[in-house]
């Protein structure tokens, strides 16, 4: 019973956190909005029994998936998110990695100083952390006015309200996420094996790549997927630092929900949006477990 009941916790959990409000959201993208009702159509009538029930599921359309499809609005959107959240993940693991190799690196006794030091940043709000980037990179910002106090340029450079300031903004904010799991990683390996390789013959780089980085692997996949799953729905970095010329899909989700009220749209948008983000882990999972029976 009790064994029964520690495997049946996280079904629980993800019942009542992913799957009820996915299937929820998911009822919202094939109904239409209604008048002076709940903002969609239909509603289940369970009073009316098998009945109720198959009208329930034959007013249910896909008529808020095919508008998608017909408005250029959203596929640039989506191309977009991609766009930003693949190369800020890239750019977070080129940032990350070298500073989770130190940090493991490091003597025994630093190593709980630079964790803490990776988390700080957790202390303070997110949102203040994105503002305070404001000051720094508008045209008055620290940046601009430091570069042209050291004579590197005569004129305020554009930053604010640029794709690049949304990359600088989400490095920064999501670098932990990359850092931690690979560090993790990096923290477990045997030095033993790079003395072996070392032994072996091959310079420090050649055992780096030989050793290190395939044993670092797991903590290389798990720090891209929890910046590049966030990244791609983000809406407070691209809104405060990217502009109006800054298009993500988390900004369309926030516009169709709050300024046009088309919860429909909205929950069709998440669905899909949702079903792009499972695609890559699943097609993980795959390789994962193929390789696993190969090993075997």
């Amino acid at each position: 019973m009790r064994r029964f009941a520690l495997i049946a916790i996280p079904y629980l959990w993800l019942l009542a956190l992913f799957l009820v409000p996915f299937i929820i959201v998911l009822k919202i993208s094939l109904s239409d909005i209604a008048l002076a009702r709940p903002p969609y159509m239909p509603q289940l009538d369970l009073g009316a029994g098998w009945e109720g029930l198959k009208a329930f599921f034959s007013e249910l359309d896909f008529e808020n998936f095919v508008f998608l499809t017909t408005d250029d609005l959203y596929w640039k959107a989506y191309l977009s998110s991609l766009k930003i959240a693949a190369v800020s993940t890239l750019l977070t693991l080129c940032v990350g990695y070298p500073v989770a190799y130190a940090m493991a690196r490091a003597p025994e006794e630093w190593r709980p100083t630079l964790l803490m030091l990776v988390i700080l940043p957790f202390w303070t709000s997110f949102l203040i952390r994105v503002y305070s980037w404001m000051g720094i990179l508008s045209n008055e910002g620290v940046l601009n006015q430091l570069l042209m106090w050291l004579g590197v340029i005569d004129a305020p450079l554009q930053i604010m309200n640029t794709t690049t300031a949304v990359y600088i903004g989400v490095v920064y904010t999501y670098l932990p996420f990359m850092i931690l799991p690979i560090y993790s990683a990096l923290e477990k390996l045997d030095g033993a094996l790079l003395e072996a390789a070392e032994d072996l013959g091959c310079s420090r780089l050649e055992a780096f790549w030989l050793v290190t980085w395939p044993l670092s692997r797991n903590g290389i996949i798990a720090g891209c997927f929890l910046v590049f799953i966030p990244t791609i729905g983000e809406f407070v970095i691209p809104s405060l630092l990217g502009g109006s010329d800054t298009l993500m899909i988390g900004k369309v989700l926030w516009e169709e929900f709050f300024s046009n009220r088309d919860w429909p749209v909205a929950s069709a948008v998440a669905v899909v949006l949702l079903l792009i983000l499972i695609i890559p882990i699943v097609l993980f999972q795959r390789n994962e477990q193929k390789q696993r029976e190969a090993e075997g």
